[in-house]
């Protein structure tokens, strides 16, 4: 009997969505609204910084995205996603224009390296830099530092186009006002209005270079650097702190868009594969064994899901990580690895999202 009670217990599968319940729906700016969740039961296990898979059908077939939580967990009572408008965005305007208190939405457990362990002894300068819906993450962080690290201090750079699209501006200034001497907030305009008197026009490098170079003038502080927008901002980022030496353990990036993956994808649908070849890959899901064949113009995770294996997956871009996997045997091609850490890719993991087999005896195992 007690056997028999045994393998049923193990025959039992962690949920793999959780169900949650739309409490407030706040509207930020014209086109950015912010989704706070009543806390399910047991309560979201989160970081700051991490985001949600949300999962919805659409005509009959399921979609997933990816939204960073604005949230902080030991600050929020609840936790939220902040959603942008994205023009013909089937998922954005959604949620912009028709979800409600009351409405459920499933979604799949938080993930993401783009957070940090926070400690009261700590005495830190978080250098923040953060461009439109970049600002989302960001402020999970934000809040988090200033509640958990009394010692620490915070300069956060935020462009944004206009007056109107600053995400968080009231929320933004009351933090400033109720942290003298703590938080900084700077922002810069793209298209700012006549009456804008504060900093305006395109983030160059030396603008970043001169923002960085501020907090390096605290030697007593240790530091930590914070990056999320378009590319070319974060990129920039990335290269002064480069240039500057920081080490690249205290640079942490976070990305919402892949050029590298969104040119394999279309490559792909054009027959450029790059001399891959068909090839069958081992792919251990949930403790089975499967053999997945791949075509030169498919991801590992596309091949797998035409045969009906219950794959992870988000945003299948290699951002996000929900798709990872341990590389068990063999060698693939990842159209981009950003979701990964450098200890993660050293540890031999690979998202299947982005990847393709390029020796005959590939085995991953999905954990």
């Amino acid at each position: 009997m007690f056997n028999i009670f045994k393998k049923k217990q193990e025959e039992v599968k962690t949920p793999q969505y959780l169900p949650l319940k739309v409490r407030e729906v706040v509207k930020e700016t014209e086109d950015t609204v912010t989704l706070y969740f009543e806390q399910p039961e047991p309560f979201l296990d989160y970081k700051p910084g991490q985001f949600l898979t949300l999962v919805m059908e659409f005509e009959g077939k399921e979609e997933r995205r990816s939204y960073s939580l604005c949230t902080s967990p030991f600050v929020d009572p609840f936790p939220g996603i902040s959603v942008k408008r994205v023009p013909k965005g089937r998922f954005s305007n959604f949620l912009n224009e028709r979800v409600f208190p009351g409405k459920t939405i499933n979604v799949m457990k938080p993930l993401g390296n783009f957070t940090t362990e926070f400690h009261s002894k700590n005495k830190k300068h978080f250098v923040l830099v953060a461009a439109g819906s970049g600002i989302t993450p960001i402020m999970g962080i934000l809040k988090s530092v200033l509640v958990n690290e009394p010692n620490s201090k915070i300069s956060l750079m935020y462009c944004s186009r206009n007056e109107s699209k600053i995400i968080f501006r009231k929320e933004l200034a009351a933090l400033v006002e109720n942290n003298p001497g703590r938080l900084e907030i700077i922002h810069n305009l793209s298209q700012p209005s006549a009456d804008w008197t504060g900093m305006k026009g395109r983030l160059t490098k030396e603008i970043i270079k001169e923002f960085v170079k501020k907090s390096e003038s605290e030697p007593d502080f240790e530091k930590e650097y914070f990056a999320c927008g378009p590319e070319e901002i974060m990129d920039n980022v990335v290269d002064v702190l480069a240039d500057l030496g920081v080490p690249s353990e205290k640079v942490h990036r976070e990305s919402f868009y892949s050029a590298a993956a969104d040119k394999a994808h279309e490559d792909a649908a054009h027959g450029i594969t790059g001399g891959l070849l068909t090839r069958d890959v081992q792919v251990i899901l949930e403790g089975e064994e499967s053999s997945v064949t791949v075509a030169p113009d498919k991801t590992i995770l596309e091949a797998g899901l035409a045969q009906n294996l219950n794959m992870p997956y988000s945003c299948q871009s290699g951002l996000c990580t929900a798709c990872r996997g341990r590389l068990i045997s063999g060698k693939v091609k990842m159209d981009e690895d950003a979701g990964l850490s450098p200890h993660e890719i050293e540890a031999g993991y690979v998202l299947c999202c982005v990847s393709h087999p390029l020796t005959d005896d590939v085995k991953i195992n999905i954990e």
